[in-house]
This record gives structure tokens, C-alpha cells and sequence, in this order.
């Protein structure tokens, strides 16, 4: 027996509650002969007779009454399913478990968790940090891994965020101190905290100057931090640069020349079909990362500061 065909069940359920080919026609707005053409499909496939057409109208067979009861309880599940999964989706619940940076745990999901978890009260969330420049790795226990670089052999898949521009900053009192570069080469014989390579490029133009840090440090609230102090150049995030508490103390160094942007990405399970709990926490953070509403800016503008 050939497996049938849902949709040719579909049309023998109708044609049975309807009783002719032509009100089942109308109801399912399809032509007269497709339904016909349907039930002798499904016949085939079966084995047997459901219907026995005759110029008085359709008669079911004992088969196809006791056929049709079955499908109507098989249609009736499926329907059920299927109002399940739009309600699951509507009001996803469960844990959903996230491994991120940490910076991305403290400038973005902190200011941010609340509101998520009042529009979404039936979902629980766990949020695993790992340290900046960490080559965190997918794993099965963890529905979404965020990475700020785009991994180049991922069997999973991927939904991008806009970057973040960076720049090379110091402070006011370093630089009247220490004075300004006007090179990439310039750097060599300034104090620079970080870590590299520093890639900085401009036009066709791509240096990277050898540096030997004074600090090697990844974390960027500690490489602010030690820049406010006047304690060298380093590279930090734009955003960060324009927060209120820098803006009137840092300066741009080199500003003519570009350093790559963060790239920010999310990998989840490679399924076909998103996971509800995985789509609304992708899609409510799509809300403000790279907008003007993203926590990270500390509501100062967004212009120059996010990529495409």
C-alpha cells in the first residue's frame, strides 16, 4: 500500500461531511475535478473503495465511514499540534541556555533581561560569560553561542549583528605629555596597551606596526580604564569612547586610519526551522543592537559607531 497523500486526505475528509463533489468543490474553492481526481488517488493508494458514486450523489463505503472517522481524528490531532506550536511560539517557555563575552553579558543582556523576560514570562534564562578574545566553542548544551568573530567552518548557522567601529584613543593628558602620532609607525615609540596585531588600514593602504605592549590586557573596561589614567594608547570601542564619562577625556588617535569592527554573530543548531525560545531572544535583541536603542551607547548618538 503507497503511503497517501495529506492533502488528498484533507479533500476525502470534506468530500465525506459534505456529501457531493461539487459542495466539497466549493468549500475547498478548488475545481470539481480536482477533488475527484484526489479521492481516486487516494483510492489507489489505499487498495479500496471509499466512495461509490452513483446519479443519486456519493455513498460512502463501510470502509470509507470507518475510514473517515479515523481521518477525522488524525486532522483533528494535527490541528491541535498546530495550534500548540503557534502558542508555543506566541509565549515560548523553558530554560534558554547562552554562552557570550562577558562584555556582551554586562553592556548588552544586563540592561536589557528585564524587559525580555517581561514580555517572555514562561521562559528561564542562563547566561554563560566567557573571557573577551575567548575562541569560545559551540556546544550541544547551549542554545545560542554568541562570538564576535564570524567562525569561517561552522556546520551550525549563523545570524549576523551590525559591528562595532573601533578606534585608537588616549587621553588628553597622555598626548601633552607624550604629544600626537602622526604614522602607524608613529606607535612604536609611544606606551600602547592591548593586544594585536593592531591592523590599521587606510585607502589601499594596510600597516602593522610591531608593537611590544607595556600592558597586554583584552578586557576593554580595564584598557579604558588605564587609558583615562593617561597611561597610554590603546584600542577600544567607539561607543565606548563617547560615553559621558570619556568623551571630554579621551582623543582620537590617528582617526584617518581604520582598525577592523567587531563583528557580532549568534550561532545556534543548525535546524531548518527556528526553535521558538531561540527566534524571540534573536529577534528581541535584533531590536536593539546596532539601533539607536542599544544599551551600549549609554544614549549617546549612534552615528559612526555600528556597521552594516
Amino acid at each position: 500500500m503507497e503511503v497517501a497523500d495529506l492533502n488528498d486526505i484533507r479533500i476525502f475528509a470534506v468530500v465525506g461531511q459534505e456529501g457531493t463533489l461539487t459542495s466539497a468543490a466549493g468549500k475547498l474553492k478548488l475545481p470539481t475535478s480536482t477533488v475527484s481526481r484526489a479521492l481516486t488517488r487516494l483510492e489507489k493508494s489505499l487498495g479500496v473503495l471509499l466512495i461509490r458514486r452513483s446519479s443519486r450523489g456519493l455513498v460512502l463505503t463501510d470502509f470509507g465511514r470507518d475510514y473517515l472517522q479515523v481521518c477525522r481524528r488524525a486532522l483533528r490531532t494535527l490541528n491541535e499540534g498546530g495550534e500548540t506550536l503557534v502558542a508555543t511560539r506566541e509565549r515560548p517557555a523553558g530554560l534558554l541556555k547562552i554562552a557570550c563575552p562577558s562584555t556582551m553579558g554586562r553592556f548588552i543582556f544586563a540592561p536589557l533581561l528585564n524587559e525580555f523576560l517581561e514580555r517572555y514570562p514562561d521562559l528561564r534564562v542562563e547566561i554563560e560569560p566567557y573571557a573577551p578574545g575567548g575562541d569560545h566553542e559551540s556546544r550541544d548544551d547551549v542554545d545560542i553561542l554568541f562570538k564576535v568573530r564570524v567562525p569561517r567552518d561552522s556546520i551550525r548557522r549563523l545570524r549576523p549583528y551590525p559591528g562595532v567601529r573601533r578606534g585608537l584613543f588616549a587621553s588628553a593628558g597622555y598626548i601633552k605629555a607624550s604629544g600626537t602620532p602622526a604614522r602607524p609607525e608613529d606607535l612604536l615609540s609611544h606606551t600602547c596597551i592591548g593586544h594585536g596585531p593592531w591592523k590599521l588600514s587606510r585607502g589601499n593602504q594596510t600597516i602593522s606596526p610591531n608593537i611590544q605592549f607595556r600592558v597586554a590586557i583584552m578586557d576593554p573596561m580595564a584598557l579604558m580604564e588605564l587609558t583615562l589614567k593617561h597611561f597610554g594608547i590603546a584600542v577600544l570601542p567607539v561607543y565606548m569612547a563617547k560615553w559621558p564619562e570619556a568623551a571630554n577625556n579621551l582623543v582620537s588617535v590617528l582617526p584617518r586610519w581604520n582598525l577592523p569592527s567587531l563583528t557580532l554573530c549568534a550561532i545556534f543548531s543548525g535546524q531548518s526551522h527556528l526553535t521558538p525560545k531561540v527566534r524571540v531572544m534573536l529577534d528581541f535583541l535584533g531590536e536593539y543592537i546596532g539601533t539607536a536603542r542599544d544599551p551600549r551607547l549609554h544614549g549617546c548618538d549612534s552615528k559612526g559607531i555600528f556597521t552594516d
